[in-house]
């Protein structure tokens, strides 16, 4: 197969499948950029920016490079390419400061490209001929570009190669039979551009000086450094800037080029194949809807529990329980003592509706409860940091400094955030169970019952004293109803609350287990919104940025 075939038979990239992958790479560097660190995306970055101006440009025009060493002849064969002399040649170093370009067809279109490129003005030449129907005519299209050489002792020269060479649509490189197998070629260049294969010509220039044998075994030597630079399958010709004849095989995998159209997408799908490959290392498995499991939110609740004073609270709820049961439930002689005693919830500004003239307010009081002392605070540190290592796990290691920052990221906020949700919380204070009204009604009976005695007891004395009459003095057996009444008044009423006291001490525990349920449900809650919620939020971006990279990989 010749060498034209080559060119042509190269898996033609399709323009919307092109743009579909580099708007998939734009679409996961949004979503990592926040997460990921800058120095790990610039290639990506500098690729979507690149391809962007190339796709708005002549897609008309290929723009092919000339690199080499000095030495090699690419000048001279760029002279030899254009048919005129454009570059200069000599033996001085460098000899090619700045690149030089010609355009076969003419100038105006290809201006816009070549400031892109950044092709000074006075470095750009033309080829009208190409418009004539002479032999140019199949290179119209072609911008050729004589590159500085990569060795150059000028720094400048050097970061000029490297900057253009990202830029062009295509390379050719010139090497000489003495220095075809340089070091600095293959490993800084050649091995670098390994997946761009289908948009690299190694050409071995000043062939003539060889014999035809010799032509062959450097030619087999050469591709063998190739492939293990791995640019398997890169045309590798023979040429002669000295010799017109042996400028064949390059000029006609050039019109090829031109006449393919396609060099320019095969650059810049290589490049997205090099950075889908590169970002790929920073993307492991799939990640779950949810990495933080139950025992690591757990863990978080408990230190943000104790942090928020979920148990003295909790303490507190118990404790109003018994008082405000005893208030309606205890012997009506001490019920008003109790009444005297603060209320346990109100003491730390809880249990209180918090109403503005019938219109809900936003706008809570803080509790009083104490600060979270210094252990509490690195308790809920670490579990903060759990959450963020439990989510960053199965995820490459690039990941877990975004997962920390996430789950630190509104720590700042959880003081007052739990305080609100402890104040906001319904703990149920307010709730008086029936059996409490019907004991607290037996209760007064009783009590009425006892001062009924008491009134008739008094009444007889003063009669008798007073000389009344008897009021009489009916008894139950050998007991007057009267002393019964106040007595059995008294004794039952106590009785009463002595039994029910078990029962309130129940209903205490109850009322505890009922606060610490529903306050670690806010504290829960809190826990997911503040730490848990913006961890999540990096795992989403992953998921969807993993989706994406698959787009750019054509996976």
């Amino acid at each position: 197969m010749s060498l034209v075939e080559k060119v042509r038979d190269t898996d033609r990239v399709d323009a919307e499948d092109l743009t579909r992958r580099l708007e998939a790479l734009t679409r996961f560097l949004r979503l990592v950029d926040p997460y990921l660190p800058d120095g790990e995306l610039v290639t990506a970055h500098t690729l979507v920016e690149r391809a962007s101006g190339r796709l708005t440009l002549s897609l008309d025009h290929t723009v092919v490079a000339l690199a080499g060493s000095t030495g090699s002849g690419k000048s001279s064969l760029f002279n030899a390419l254009a048919r005129f002399k454009l570059s200069p040649v000599g033996v001085r170093r460098p000899t090619t400061g700045t690149a030089h370009a010609v355009v076969w067809g003419p100038l105006e279109p290809a201006n816009r490209l070549l400031d892109w490129i950044g092709v000074l003005p006075r470095q750009r030449f033309v080829r009208e001929s190409a418009l004539d129907g002479d032999d140019e005519a199949s290179l119209r299209g072609l911008v050729l570009l004589d590159l500085p050489d990569f060795d150059s002792i000028e720094q400048a020269h050097q970061l000029e190669v490297d900057r253009l060479l990202g830029l062009v649509d295509q390379i050719v490189w010139v090497v000489d039979p003495q220095k075809y197998g340089d070091r600095i070629l293959h490993r800084a260049y050649l091995s670098q551009f390994n997946t761009h294969a289908g948009v690299t010509i190694v050409v071995l220039n000043q062939a003539d000086r060889l014999s035809a044998q010799d032509t062959e075994a450097v030619l087999a030597d050469l591709r063998r450094l190739l492939e293990e630079d791995g640019l398997t399958g890169a045309p590798v010709l023979a040429s002669s800037a000295k010799q017109p004849g042996m400028l064949g095989e390059l000029r006609d995998a050039l019109e090829a080029t031109v006449a393919g159209r396609q060099a320019a997408l095969r650059r810049l799908a290589a490049d997205v194949d090099v950075a889908g490959e590169e970002l790929a290392a920073m993307m492991g498995p799939p990640a779950a809807e949810d990495e933080v499991d139950r025992a690591t939110v757990r863990q978080l609740t408990d230190a943000l529990a104790a942090s928020a004073g979920v148990p003295a609270v909790a303490d507190a709820a118990a404790a109003a329980y018994r008082q405000h049961a005893a208030a309606a439930t205890g012997w009506p002689l001490v019920r008003g003592l109790r009444r005297l005693r603060p209320d346990p919830l109100r003491k730390l500004h809880l249990g209180d509706k918090i109403e503005t003239d019938g219109v809900s307010t936003d706008i809570v009081p803080r509790t009083s409860l104490p600060e979270a002392d210094a252990a509490q605070k690195s308790a809920v540190g670490l579990s903060v940091r759990a959450v963020a290592a439990r989510a960053a796990a199965p995820l490459p290691e690039v990941w877990a400094p975004a997962l920390n920052a996430a789950a630190r990221s509104r720590t700042g906020d959880l003081p007052d955030a739990l305080d609100r949700a402890i104040a906001t919380t319904d703990l149920g204070a307010d709730h008086r169970p029936a059996w409490w009204r019907l004991v607290g009604g037996l209760q007064w009976l009783l009590l009425a019952a006892a001062a009924a005695g008491l009134i008739w007891l008094v009444l007889g004395y003063a009669m008798s004293a007073l000389g009344l009459p008897d009021l009489g003095d009916p008894k139950v057996g050998a007991v007057p109803l009267a002393t019964l009444l106040l007595l059995g008044g008294l004794g039952l009423g106590l009785l009463l609350w002595l039994l029910l006291k078990p029962l309130v001490e129940a209903g205490g525990r109850r009322a505890r287990r009922r606060a610490e349920q529903k306050l670690r449900a806010a504290v829960t809650d809190v826990g997911r919104g503040y730490v848990v919620a913006p961890v999540r939020e990096v795992l989403n971006a992953y998921a969807q940025a993993r989706e994406a990279l698959g787009v750019v990989r054509s996976e």
